[in-house]
């Protein structure tokens, strides 16, 4: 489903990078969030792929898809 989306404990600590590349996916959504377009993406970071952002989009909405219960104590 995330293929490009690796997990390396030796790259960045373990955290969610494209493609075992030393990018994050957290960067690339900060970069969004602030207002870069794909394009200017690519052209900061030309070793990505407009596809890699699709990636980081897709695993944001998978995480923020998750539902949070309450647990019930009885």
């Amino acid at each position: 489903m995330f293929e490009r989306i690796t997990f390396d404990p030796r790259i960045m600590g373990g955290r969610a990078c494209i493609r075992g590349m030393r990018i994050t996916v957290s960067l690339v959504l900060n970069l969004i969030a602030n207002g870069m377009s794909v394009e200017e993406i690519i052209r900061d970071y030309p070793y990505l792929e407009a596809e890699d952002i699709s990636a980081c989009l897709r695993y944001a909405a998978f995480l923020a898809s998750e539902e949070v219960r309450p647990l019930m104590v009885s």
